[in-house]
């Protein structure tokens, strides 16, 4: 390395561009300023070599100086991809214009204005402007809660500088936004690689390239010079943003930052990724409403020329119509509710949301696959019971065994106790230890698989006690038994293996003092048994996830009994449990049968693991998987969910979709309830908004064939959409009702569509009732025509405030809970109803007072259709419940 890096290489300074530059001048070119950096040699052609690359990065293998360092971050940027920074205000507002529901709208309002139907077009442009700038507003409040959210876990790059030129190099942690190119940046397993890189120094240094190249299997790289086959990608003396270390170590030096790097170039390229189940659902959802208000203005004026003659006169009619089914209010809900539900969970429980879909994915999820050791149970095993040859319980054992485990430490100097010593030594009490003096000690050996101490009791000088302890397989033979003795032994160990324990074995025997110690003529003193110690919030956390309907499923490296050992004590019921071995052996579809059914899976590697997510998935599961190092990275790519601690391995909590504070199943639980608290709150508005539209665009077409003149017109429709409009953001505010978090949220499309059409019709049967009522009430001198709008105006809004109050499960009457956001939201929309037509703006838009009687007759069709409509809800959620049964 010294002579690579002698000469101009030391020069911190150097400006002399060694690489090609970015105009595709040739090596050796001149640059002024600053070196010419970020692009990489081929590896075809032998170029770039080390010393090459430190020259033209104007870098030296003791890293940059902080000076340097401040003014490349001045030059060149943070070191993010480009795509993934926040977008501005004005960016997402020109970005909700591309909406299919506001693309929709605003064609609308261009065939309005191409008829010259000026206040149709006018009122359609409000609600396009006021649509944007809450959904853009919203998204921005939430991009920067997210933004933050996200700092709270940003990856970190151990990088090495110097506070001048002459002073040594200093090592530390710096976030990776502030990596520049010539940083000298050391690599660790698990870590992700934080810029493009050269390779200064390596040691067994492997890493996964998948995203770049798509090669599932860890890449070799090594810092020394001589280039790979093909292109720079497989130049091993390369690594590249996007990459992650799977083994080994190395120190590296960035030769590209930012939008610069390859992973930057291929991101611009591929764009965002696929849409997640929930946003497929929206879609689904939204285009079949888009084509029912594409639809519906030539359906207008087909019926209305055919059955009374009209013409285009009838289209801002129509166009209104159409206007009143598109659900404009769509994207702001749902950005409104992802981003509540978010800033809650991290606020109140400590969980970061890193991709805002992935909130009501947690909500949907029924399964959730996790590890064993660190999930369940904690890292270090307890002292479960001590037995004697005959398999009764005997104190005397332990107090043996954890005589041996203190010795052993304090006789070889040993830095600690391992786990199992730790847990004897835990389970005795101080005056066992003190109870003997030892003597030697012949520490624990790996290949023998047992421990050996020799103590004196206080006392007795004469005579010294040995105390073996170790796997019951070396500690057997070296007893003095018979062969039955042995067999029978042998066999209560291994009925307290097979219960998910581990087992150690304890003999004495008494020698003389002085005597050189022996390990034979042993006399057997029984077993100590170990079991796993629970995660304390374990057994609560998973009655927590039971309770709403998500089944656990065990995918452990360990060995069958010990996980079954683990989920009995946690209480999960074991359905059934599947090794590594017998899994290789099925077909997919044969998994995926037999994973709906079976709750542990042993002896997992990470392709075991990946494969059982999928089996999971295939059989109609949203699943969730968490999981903390590299191994578990695969998996949690795959789920539909993926979820990792805070002290995860980089490149795992980069790619999880949720990160914990701790890795505890109760914030699981918590972010469970807070996605299914969004995605209900979704699903309320999705059925009242649309039910309660659709009934009036039946209603309105009925009207419109059976009057001699427009139910409404073109202007007054849309101001009543309006007004629907302004009370809607209530519903990102409402409160669940407590059995929506009990099972997962699903939004399925065609149970909403049966919803819409079926409180839709009951909607469009009350709207048609008030034909009667406005008949008899407007009987008399008048214009019938503007009362009879003003009528059809004010029922519409009342009767779409009690569709609010009795289909919401946080508003009045619900569990007997306080008026919600929902209630005070359809209290004013009914006032509006009520007082509009009567003001002045009422009087603009051609409405006027109604008479006394009129209100009287409408609190009867009111009173009628809130009877129907409760009698339809219980309706519902019985056959709901029992279609839930089923499955």
């Amino acid at each position: 390395m010294s002579e690579q890096s002698g000469g101009r290489g030391e020069d911190e300074t150097s400006s002399v561009a060694a690489l090609p530059n970015a105009s595709g001048a040739p090596a050796g070119a001149p640059s002024p300023g600053l070196p010419v950096l970020r692009v990489l040699p081929s590896a075809a052609d032998g170029g770039g070599s080390l010393h090459e690359v430190l020259r033209g990065l104007g870098a030296g293998p003791r890293g940059l100086t902080e000076a340097q360092a401040e003014e490349r971050r001045a030059r060149f940027g943070e070191n993010a991809v480009p795509d993934a920074r926040d977008p501005s205000w004005p960016r997402l507002f020109a970005r909700s214009l591309r909406d299919p529901f506001t693309a929709v709208l605003l064609c609308l309002g261009l065939v309005s204005a191409a008829v010259f139907a000026w206040g149709t077009a006018s009122v359609i442009l409000l609600l396009v402007v006021v649509s944007c700038v809450l959904r853009s507003s919203g998204e921005h409040r939430a991009g920067r809660s997210t933004a933050g959210l996200r700092r709270l876990v940003a990856t970190t790059v151990t990088v090495q500088r110097r506070a001048g030129q002459d002073t040594p190099p200093v090592t530390r942690e710096i976030p990776v936004e502030e990596l520049v190119p010539g940083d000298v940046v050391r690599l660790g397993p698990g870590d992700l690689v934080p810029a493009d890189v050269r390779l200064l120094r390596s040691s067994g240094l492997t890493v996964h390239q998948a995203a770049l190249t798509g090669e599932s299997a860890p890449v070799e790289k090594s810092a020394e010079d001589g280039p790979g086959e093909g292109g720079v990608l497989q130049d091993p003396r390369y690594c590249f943003q996007g990459s992650s270390v799977a083994s080994g170590s190395a120190t590296a030096v960035v030769v590209a930052t930012g939008g610069d790097t390859r992973f930057g170039a291929a991101h611009r390229r591929t764009g965002k990724p696929p849409a997640t189940s929930f946003e497929r659902s929206v879609q689904g959802v939204s285009w079949i409403l888009i084509r029912f208000a594409l639809l519906t203005p030539p359906l207008v004026l087909m019926a209305n020329a055919a059955l009374r003659g009209r013409g285009l006169e009838t289209l801002p009619f129509a166009v209104a119509v159409a206007v009143g089914l598109t659900p404009e209010m769509l994207p702001v809900l749902v950005t409104t509710c992802l981003a509540r539900g978010a800033a809650l969970l991290a606020r109140t429980h400590g969980v970061i949301v890193g991709r805002l879909p992935a909130l009501h994915d947690i909500g949907a999820m029924d399964v959730l696959c996790v590890d064993k050791t660190g999930t369940l149970t904690r890292d270090r095993p307890v002292v479960h019971r001590a037995l004697d040859a005959e398999g009764h319980d005997e104190p005397e054992v332990l107090r043996w065994a954890a005589a041996a485990a203190w010795w052993s430490l304090q006789l070889a100097d040993l830095p600690a106790p391992d786990a199992l010593d730790e847990a004897l030594l835990t389970a005795a009490d101080e005056d066992t230890l003190m109870a003997y003096d030892g003597v030697t000690a012949l520490p624990f050996d790996p290949a023998r698989r047992l421990a050996t101490v020799v103590v004196r009791t206080p006392g007795r000088f004469d005579t010294h006690t040995l105390i073996t302890k170790g796997a019951v397989d070396a500690v057997l033979p070296r007893c003095s038994l018979s062969d039955d003795e042995r067999s029978r032994l042998r066999d209560l160990a291994d009925a307290q293996a097979a219960d998910g324990l581990r087992v150690l074995a304890v003999a004495t025997t008494e020698l003389p003092a002085g005597d050189r110690p022996r390990e034979h003529g042993l006399a057997f003193r029984g077993l100590v048994t170990l079991r796993d110690d629970l995660a304390p919030t374990a057994a609560e956390a998973l009655a927590q996830l039971a309770g709403r309907g998500v089944t656990v499923k065990v995918l452990t490296g360990d060995h069958p009994g010990t996980a079954v050992r683990a989920c009995r004590d946690l209480g999960i019921t074991v359905a059934g449990v599947l090794t590594a071995e017998r899994l290789d052996t099925l077909t997919d579809p044969e998994l995926t049968e037999l994973a709906r059914r079976t709750t542990v899976f042993a002896r997992c590697t990470p392709e075991h693991k990946t494969r059982v997510t999928r089996a999971l998935q295939a059989g109609g599961h949203t699943v969730g998987f968490l999981g903390d190092g590299v191994n578990d990275l695969p998996a949690l790519r795959t789920a539909d969910v993926g979820i990792a601690p805070r002290d995860a391995a980089g490149v795992t909590r980069q790619n999880a979709d949720l990160v914990l504070a701790g890795k505890d199943l109760t914030a699981i639980g918590h972010a469970v309830a807070a996605g299914r608290h969004a995605g209900g709150n979704i699903a309320t508005y999705l059925r009242i908004t649309l039910s309660s539209n659709l009934g009036n665009v039946i209603a309105m077409l009925s009207a419109g064939l059976l009057l001699p003149f427009l139910p409404m017109l073109p202007a007054q429709v849309l101001v009543q959409n309006l007004c629907f409009d302004a009370a809607q953001p209530a519903f990102a505010h409402d409160r669940p009702a407590p059995s929506a978090l009990r099972r997962p949220t699903v939004l399925d499309p065609r149970e909403l569509l049966r919803f819409i059409v079926g409180f839709g019709a009951l909607n469009a049967v009350a709207d048609l009732a008030t034909f009667g009522v406005l008949a008899f009430a407007l009987r008399g001198p008048g214009d019938d025509e503007a009362l009879f709008h003003s009528g059809w105006f004010t029922e519409n809004l009342l009767t779409q405030a009690v569709v609010m109050v009795l289909l919401s499960p946080g508003s009045l009457g619900r569990g007997g809970r306080r008026p919600g956001p929902v209630t005070w939201s359809a209290a004013a929309l009914a006032a509006t109803g009520l007082l509009l037509p009567a003001s002045p703006p009422g009087a603009a838009l051609g409405l006027g007072p109604l008479p006394g009687v009129y209100y009287g007759l409408l609190a009867a069709v009111l009173a009628l259709y809130a009877v129907g409509l409760l009698a339809a809800r219980r309706r519902h959620e019985r056959h709901r419940a029992g279609v839930l049964s089923c499955h």
